[in-house]
């Protein structure tokens, strides 16, 4: 597992309020296998990312789950924020930072013979910067897919805010239909700014980018991508914490 830009050595900034109202902020989009592996190494990578906002895909959705998905929360410095079985797998995490205004679980049209797919939606606030944030987990098949990109565009456009964050685990590569259809109307955060490495899967060997963050337009976006090099994530808690590596976003959100 290696970097794959010469931005992987360049800091990531850290989250803080700026004077005019604005914030960094940083969002991790991270799917974590309903937690079958490795969860201390898993509250690790978490926890070293310091992140704002967590957007989790294959939060634990059976036995227990609400149990699961806090006790991970608290290892990792986050609290839960909403999703997991209410959202058929995507959930949010977020620090004691965000002031939370409002949270809805999505669940999407089901097709027959395939799995229920939802949204996990939040509205937050940092200092005096509004985000709505999205976590979602799309289709293995690329019909379906390619329809849930539309409904993934419409969630966005209805959390009423100036400025959003979306993102997880698209189950296709950039240039698939889906991917395209919703860098058309976001921007895409690894494209736009590349720090870190590319590639999601598999932390064994990682060879393609099927997770992602977008953003609205006027977000700055300031840096993203696997969070390969950062201080206190190791290779050995990549490859044990679950079966794909996070992706990591520092934004610098307008004040509202």
């Amino acid at each position: 597992m290696s970097a794959s830009t010469p931005s992987a050595t360049r800091p990531l900034p850290d989250s803080r309020t700026e004077a005019d109202g604005s914030a960094v902020v940083r969002v991790l989009s991270y799917n974590i296998r309903s937690m079958r592996d490795d969860t201390d190494a898993l509250a690790r990578v978490i926890s070293a990312c310091a992140p704002d906002l967590v957007l989790v895909q294959e939060a634990p959705r059976f036995f227990r789950w609400r149990k699961k998905l806090a006790r991970l929360a608290a290892a990792s410095g986050q609290v839960v924020l909403t999703g997991g079985a209410t959202a058929s797998g995507p959930a949010v995490l977020c620090s004691l930072r965000a002031t939370v205004e409002r949270t809805e679980d999505v669940l999407l049209p089901l097709t027959p013979g395939l799995h229920r797919r939802g949204f996990a939606t939040a509205v937050v606030r940092f200092g005096g910067a509004r985000l709505g944030v999205v976590s979602c987990h799309l289709s293995l098949q690329k019909d379906e897919r390619y329809e849930q990109a539309g409904l993934l565009l419409d969630c966005v456009a209805g959390l009423g805010t100036p400025y959003a964050v979306a993102g997880g685990d698209l189950n296709e590569r950039p240039g698939g239909r889906a991917f395209t259809r919703i860098g058309e109307e976001l921007r895409d955060c690894w494209a736009t700014a590349p720090w870190g490495a590319e590639h999601t899967s598999t932390p064994a060997d990682p060879h393609q980018r099927i997770d992602a963050l977008f953003a609205t337009p006027g977000i700055e976006i300031l840096g993203c991508g696997v969070p390969i090099g950062h201080p206190g994530v190791t290779e050995t808690d990549l490859r044990a914490a679950t079966d794909h590596l996070p992706v990591l976003a520092a934004l610098r959100i307008p004040a509202a």
